[in-house]
């Protein structure tokens, strides 16, 4: 992965990590003042925020002082919520699964599209056209998901057993493009285990480049949870990544988060 860290998705982070602890909505110039730390000038902070804005994931609001501010929207906030499962634990692990069977009539199939598009980001895999699996621990996330797009008439969900005929394994590498993930959790690692190793041998870092490295940190790791799902580890080759890339971002989160809150202030 080339690491882009786009000021929409910078921003999106910085909510999820810091902006829910702000008491009230988060001022523009603080926005401003954090970002930049991040390396994203003022115009493509205000920019980004006004996209957010249409979306739905940002409100507009006044701060204490009466300057401008954002609020999360109801939905951003649960989507953040849910994402905290993902990111930081993972989803609860399951010997089921969870299987979306959908149908949508073709005068609706840009819903089609749509539909695929979101179980693809959720961490489904495809097993056939209108079928697709992912670990049973998704199910609650998958129904948040679905239910904000008003998607539920066009979806059933089912929970249970692999029974065959090839064995699961074999099946999880057709369902799954388990080389890319697998070279994504290796990316992530080749960017991100230098700065760790560096922690672990240096001073502590400054609240300010505690806060950064940290925001970028974050900012790549949180895609990877859900190109990879929380596979069955008994299922996935011996040598897979994905342990060591995850236990890389855990001790840069033990080791950064914290101290870069004490930047992350109004």
């Amino acid at each position: 992965m080339v690491e882009q860290h786009t000021p929409r998705s910078l921003i999106v982070t910085f909510y999820g990590a810091y902006g829910r602890a702000f008491e009230g909505p988060v001022p523009v110039s603080a926005l401003i003042r954090l970002l930049g730390a991040a390396g994203v000038d003022a115009p493509s902070v205000r920019s980004s925020v006004s996209r957010l804005k249409r979306r739905g994931f940002l409100l507009p609001d006044r701060a204490a002082d009466g300057s401008a501010a954002y609020e999360l929207s109801q939905e951003a906030r649960q989507l953040l919520d849910d994402g905290d499962r993902r990111i930081y634990g993972g989803p609860p692990r399951s010997d089921e699964w969870l299987v979306a069977v959908f149908s949508v009539p073709e005068q609706e199939r840009h819903k089609r599209h749509l539909l695929r598009s979101r179980l693809a980001r959720l961490g489904f895999g495809a097993v056939a056209p209108g079928v697709w699996i992912a670990p049973a621990g998704l199910a609650q996330e998958t129904g948040h998901t679905l239910e904000r797009l008003h998607l539920t008439p066009y979806v059933e969900l089912f929970r249970g057993a692999h029974l065959g005929f090839a064995p699961t394994a074999e099946a999880v590498a057709r369902w799954w493009d388990l080389t890319s993930l697998a070279k994504q959790h290796e990316e992530f690692l080749d960017l991100h285990e230098p700065a760790l190793r560096a922690l672990q041998t240096g001073p502590d870092p400054a609240p300010e480049e505690a806060y950064r490295g940290y925001l970028l940190a974050l900012d790549s790791w949180r895609r990877l949870p859900y190109a990879d799902p929380g596979l069955p580890r008994e299922l996935l080759p011996a040598d897979w990544p994905g342990d060591r890339a995850a236990a890389v971002f855990t001790e840069l989160h033990a080791r950064l988060r914290d101290a870069g809150a004490q930047f992350a202030q109004p």
